[in-house]
């Protein structure tokens, strides 16, 4: 079990979460996406499986829950607030789940994040079934959700695992007392 999140790592959390969700919808969101349905890469869901590789199943689903309500609130919301908090929810706690001693490669984050994409984009599917969501048939939810496991896979291979170096540097470079945004632009003293 981890320790609690100290003020400044629930801080930068909350930032890294809050940058995913920008560049995911502006940047993104006007590149047109994949597929008839403009599926892109759920970065927010990559920050909270890596929250929940590294920080366990109670931090992941903390994550998830304010990562989901985000998601929800953030125009061009067209849905019923509370299902992406939901799934993120699932998502973190279940990365969380996953015990993964050591560094975590691409390998291992790219099956997270794949699995996670996989049961947030299903869950978001099936509230939406349930509540009466008439804008996807149930015809278009099949080739959706194996879409956005696959991108949602090869985001978490590339991302998370450089997100561990990033902090790693980050941290060696502070214990050293040297300025850590110095040691993530690769600036040498």
């Amino acid at each position: 079990m981890t320790r609690p999140a100290s003020p400044a790592t629930a801080l930068g959390l909350a930032g890294l979460t809050l940058l995913a969700l920008l560049v995911q919808t502006s940047v993104l969101g006007t590149l047109g996406g994949l597929g008839p349905h403009g599926v892109v890469p759920d970065l927010v869901l990559v920050v909270v499986v890596g929250v929940g590789l590294v920080r366990g199943a109670r931090d992941g689903l903390v994550t998830g829950f304010a990562a989901g309500l985000l998601v929800d609130l953030a125009p061009p919301a067209d849905h019923v607030a509370g299902r992406w908090a939901l799934a993120l929810m699932a998502a973190g706690h279940l990365a969380g789940r996953l015990d993964v001693p050591g560094r975590i490669g691409p390998l291992v984050a790219g099956a997270a994040g794949a699995a996670c994409g996989f049961v947030a984009v299903t869950v978001v599917a099936l509230t939406g079934l349930v509540l009466g969501d008439d804008a996807w048939s149930v015809g278009d939810l099949l080739p959706v959700v194996l879409l956005v496991t696959l991108l949602d896979g090869l985001a978490a291979a590339v991302l998370v695992p450089a997100a561990g170096r990033a902090s790693r540097a980050w941290r060696r470079r502070r214990d050293r007392g040297g300025e850590p945004a110095r040691a993530l632009a690769g600036v040498r003293p």
